[in-house]
């Protein structure tokens, strides 16, 4: 890029670093082969454009297997002249399932962990933040993945 722009490469490095330009990491991504998945696209962005009256969107995942690690020391504290440590070592705790789920329109992100992954759980974590925040006079329009436990509830996006 130097060579063709006739500058330094010490030049591009320095107008890289000044607009926080990273050109070496990349990511990627896969869109689904869902055949409908561009009417399913529109209808979630449509939720977050424009929601129901008295509904609360909330756009919902979980993870399950999720090792439940815990270190077998304290770490020692960040410090004048030292880092902060860690033990390299852990003890095991089996797994856990994560439940998370973000309301786009506050802005709040909702979590759970669980021992259990069934969908008994993923409604008990659902039913507050329902109740809660709409005091029974709407209705919640969750943003689900395909899953066993959201089968269980009934819908899919």
């Amino acid at each position: 890029m130097a060579k063709a722009a006739g500058i330094s490469s010490t030049t591009v490095h320095k107008l890289w670093a000044a607009n926080d330009l990273k050109p070496h990491l990349t990511r990627t991504f896969k869109l689904s082969n869902d055949p409908q998945f561009e009417e399913k696209f529109w209808d979630v962005i449509g939720l977050y454009l424009a929601p129901p009256d008295k509904a609360l969107v909330l756009c919902c995942d979980e993870k399950s297997q999720v090792q439940a690690l815990e270190r077998t020391q304290p770490g020692l504290p960040l410090g004048i002249g030292h880092i902060q440590t860690k033990s390299h070592d852990y003890t095991r705790h089996g797994t856990v399932t994560l439940f998370a789920a973000l309301d786009y329109l506050q802005g709040k992100l909702i979590s759970s962990i669980e021992r259990q992954h069934r969908h008994q759980e993923w409604l008990a974590f659902l039913k507050p933040e329902s109740s809660k925040d709409l005091d029974n006079k709407g209705m919640v329009q969750p943003i689900l993945p395909k899953s066993r436990n959201v089968a269980m509830f009934g819908s899919h996006t």
